[in-house]
């Protein structure tokens, strides 16, 4: 199987998504279509021994930064590796785009060319976030729309929980809708208009969810709007750094702490790597006709590597047929 991987998107620079690449190339039966400046690419993995025959360069000549503006990035650099990678996915060349770039703009590109599954009015993101119970809640939207409708959060639902399906192994999930409390009542009108949408339509649906639930995965799924889902992740990320940095300089503190911590060495590495964004690769954008994994800007080459592995399984699992499915399952119910 063949991912097209954009290569300039990244905080961290060109350097570290090639690493992540050839990491992947070690450890998983794909091909690579690497997308971004080809001199830039060539002088980099010069410096690299690999299968030849697996990994090549597809040439962008432009590249679209997290200052611009999505959709007139999209109109003035037709040839950004954002444009030229989703272009390799439409043509069949590859069977899914990975990206650490401008969200906005992979999501208007991925909508604009690969046109979204029938049925389906607005694309959200999904991502996975580590539980009590060692899994992973799957949280959807995180950042494709901030202003959403009933129905948009109804989709989210019945693709989260395909998704869900597939990520957690189950024949049956169960959906959860964020609100500020778990009665019907509670809420702003998106979620109170929401709730009663689902539970109508929604046969796995499991009522209102809380914050704190997430975490102790009272649902396997949970949806929101993407401006809420949004702050949810980046005050999570933020939140898992900082208590590691108190942890880290509390340590400092007494002989005591520190002998402690040597002997905990063990633990708090294997915890780490279970909350590290890093290890879950990167957010699976649903809804467009194609597959789209969209990673953090700060990504990693070991996030890089695990979005690769990601996407393998997103692609061979036929998700967005599943999808489709069921949103047609729904409009003849309605």
């Amino acid at each position: 199987m063949k991912i097209a991987v954009d290569a300039m998107g990244g905080d961290l620079g060109p350097q570290e998504i090639v690493k992540g690449v050839i990491e992947a190339l070690k450890e998983y039966d794909v091909s690579i279509l690497l997308v971004g400046k080809k001199e830039i690419l060539s002088n980099i993995l010069s410096n690299y021994n690999y299968d030849r025959n697996r990994l090549e360069i597809l040439n962008a000549d432009e590249e679209i930064v997290m200052t611009d503006s999505p959709l007139a990035a999209l109109r003035q650099k037709k040839n950004s590796s954002i444009a030229i990678g989703l272009d390799a996915v439409k043509k069949g060349d590859a069977r899914c785009f990975v990206s650490t770039g401008n969200t906005g703009a992979v999501m208007a590109a991925a909508t604009i060319k690969l046109k979204l599954i029938k049925g389906i009015e607005r694309a959200g993101i999904a991502t996975v976030l580590p539980n009590a119970k060692k899994s992973v809640t799957i949280l959807m939207d995180v950042g494709a729309s901030v202003d959403s409708k009933p129905e948009h959060l109804l989709h989210y639902s019945i693709m989260a929980s395909e998704y869900a399906k597939i990520i957690l192994n189950k024949s049956e999930v169960t959906v959860g809708l964020l609100n500020v409390g778990e009665e019907e009542t509670k809420g702003n009108e998106l979620a109170k208009d929401t709730f009663v949408l689902l539970k109508k339509c929604l046969p796995n649906f499991y009522g209102n969810v809380e914050g704190r639930d997430i975490y102790k995965a009272k649902t396997d799924v949970v949806i929101c709007d993407g401006f809420t889902g949004n702050t949810i992740l980046k005050v999570s990320e933020g939140l898992a750094e900082t208590l590691f940095d108190m942890i880290r300089e509390g340590i400092k503190e007494k002989l005591q702490y520190k002998i402690g911590a040597l002997l905990l060495k063990p633990f708090f590495k294997k915890f780490k790597k279970t909350i590290s964004y890093s290890e879950y690769g990167g957010a699976s954008l649903l809804g467009v006709n194609g597959y789209v994994i969209i990673c953090h800007g700060r990504s990693t080459y070991i996030a890089i590597k695990n979005a690769v592995r990601v996407s393998l399984n997103f692609c061979k699992q036929n998700v967005n047929d599943s999808i489709s499915e069921k949103i047609n399952a729904l409009s003849q119910f309605r």
